[in-house]
Parts: structure tokens; C-alpha cells; sequence
């Protein structure tokens, strides 16, 4: 189940088309991605910039939910989150899928996301426009 699996803890822009390519093959008719793209506010609040930070065992955390979503619906998955300072517009999260048809596509993703929100510890330090900065996700 290993070689069905991509996990990846980059500070580096992740490239979106490998993660996709990674987990796509001819026998599949459905792609799903998600992008957790940096937006300019949260809660009411003007954001400006972002910094993730990881736990040092956050990959083998990532690598777990890739597993665990591969194991339970013997799809193709991956993922990868960057660390570091982002800007608004800046991909911090890509998850791919794919599967023979759209529903098994779209529900392993979303679990997929889910799970990768609840159990890896990155945690983000939102940058606001007044100058204030807030940890999210500690």
C-alpha cells in the first residue's frame, strides 16, 4: 500500500500538476484536489500573511492519513502542506484522489482533509493588517 501513497512536508511551493499526476492512472475517470489557498481574513479579521510551523514528526503524521485513506478505500491519495511564510494567494495544502467515478473521488478527499486538519500538528501564525499577530491551531 506503501507505493499508493504521497506525503510531503515542503517549505518550498508545492507543485500541484505532480500530486495530481501522482495519484492519476488510466483506469481512473475522476480526479479530486483540494487547495487550501491563504485567503485575507479570518474571523472578521484583515490577514495579511501566514507562517506555518510543524511538529518534526508532522510527516510521518501526513503520511498516516495518506495511509489510513488509502487502506480504508484502496485509492490512489497524497498530500503535501508547506511550512513557512506564505502570502494571500499562496497554496499552504494540496490533497489529490482519484478514483473510477466522481462520488468515491470526492468523499476520500474530503475525509482525507478532515483528517489531515485533526491529527498533524502544523500549526499557522496569522500576521493581521493592524500589526497583531494570533497562533491558530495550537
Amino acid at each position: 500500500m506503501g507505493n499508493d501513497i504521497l506525503a510531503l512536508i515542503s517549505v518550498e511551493p508545492i507543485d500541484t500538476t505532480a500530486i495530481e499526476n501522482f495519484v492519476m492512472d488510466d483506469e481512473k475517470g475522476a480526479l479530486v484536489t483540494f487547495r487550501g489557498v491563504v485567503r485575507n481574513h479570518d474571523h472578521g479579521l484583515a490577514v495579511v500573511s501566514l507562517e506555518y510551523s510543524a511538529h518534526p514528526d508532522a510527516a510521518r503524521f501526513l503520511k498516516d492519513c495518506c495511509l489510513t485513506i488509502a487502506t480504508e478505500t484502496g485509492l490512489r491519495v497524497a498530500a503535501a502542506h508547506r511550512i513557512g511564510p506564505l502570502v494571500v494567494g499562496d497554496v499552504a495544502l494540496v490533497a489529490a484522489v482519484s478514483a473510477a467515478h466522481r462520488g468515491e473521488a470526492f468523499s476520500a478527499c474530503e475525509r482525507l482533509v478532515d483528517l489531515i486538519k485533526q491529527t498533524v500538528p502544523i500549526w499557522k501564525r496569522q500576521h493581521l493588517a493592524d500589526g497583531a499577530t494570533e497562533w491558530v491551531g495550537l
